[in-house]
């Protein structure tokens, strides 16, 4: 694909960003006195921006020069959404480490979870729906990819990929807790970079159950056992993982 081909896309993501961060103003605005309803809204529209923002990123992962122009797009992609998504974790995984750890009620991560969720969903219509008028060079024939097999190994190794790129990820969140929030961000999405370099070609490196779907649900249709291992149990786990480190065996050791 020419680099001119990338134009359109990043005038489609950069109006997705721009009419969330509208949205996710507006709801914080109008439901001050409905916590709840403002909660699932505010997750839901900041997963509905990472989803629908890698599925057209997605497309452009053979945008000459290979791969830094996909590189750099996700790089900066993850800043902007580190940016403009504060207070939003848009990945379960990020819910239940919290939820483990007792720092987030059982209901609280319910609606957290379940608006990642439908976001998800939402996303991948809403994405397909733009495909379907044709916009920019790189989505002709996207609607007619079935199940684009991002697992490119064995099962065994996919599920070990997702585990401990989960585990390196939540890992080096709870690390850069207190970093200046301006430099945190770029810590983050230089890491996610370096994940998606290193495994995406394995699995898509997504360590994210709810964006996997978006991203993948044919596949998860056809195949559902083996994609809801690697892609949902396998991410929650290292999560999980990661919670029992912090909370219990670190603290012992310290």
């Amino acid at each position: 694909m020419a680099a001119g081909g990338v134009g359109p896309s990043l005038l489609l993501l950069g109006g997705i960003v721009a009419a969330v961060g509208l949205c996710r103003s507006l709801t914080r605005r109008r439901l001050r006195s409905r916590p709840r309803l403002r909660s699932f809204l505010g997750e839901m529209l900041g997963t509905f921006q990472i989803c629908a923002c890698t599925s057209e990123l997605c497309l452009l992962a053979e945008a000459e020069p290979k791969p830094h122009t996909a590189l750099t797009l996700t790089y900066g992609f993850t800043v902007l959404h580190g940016l403009t998504l504060a207070g939003s974790t848009c990945n379960p995984c990020g819910t239940v480490q919290p939820l483990w750890a007792g720092a987030l009620s059982a209901q609280a991560g319910g609606i957290k979870v379940g608006a990642q969720f439908v976001a998800a969903v939402l996303a991948r219509a809403f994405m397909r729906l733009v495909w379907s008028l044709g916009m920019a060079e790189p989505h002709a024939g996207a609607l007619s990819q079935g199940c684009s097999s991002p697992m490119q190994t064995s099962e065994l190794q996919a599920f070990c990929v997702e585990l401990l790129f989960s585990v390196v990820f939540q890992l080096s969140i709870l690390r850069v807790e207190r970093v200046n929030p301006k430099y945190k961000v770029h810590l983050i999405a230089l890491l996610i970079t370096m994940l998606v370099y290193a495994g995406g070609n394995l699995t898509g490196a997504i360590f994210n159950p709810a964006l996997a779907f978006s991203l993948h649900a044919n596949c998860f249709y056809e195949k559902f056992l083996s994609y809801s291992l690697v892609y949902w149990i396998a991410p929650s786990l290292g999560t999980i993982l990661v919670a029992l480190i912090w909370d219990e065996i670190l603290p012992r050791l310290s």
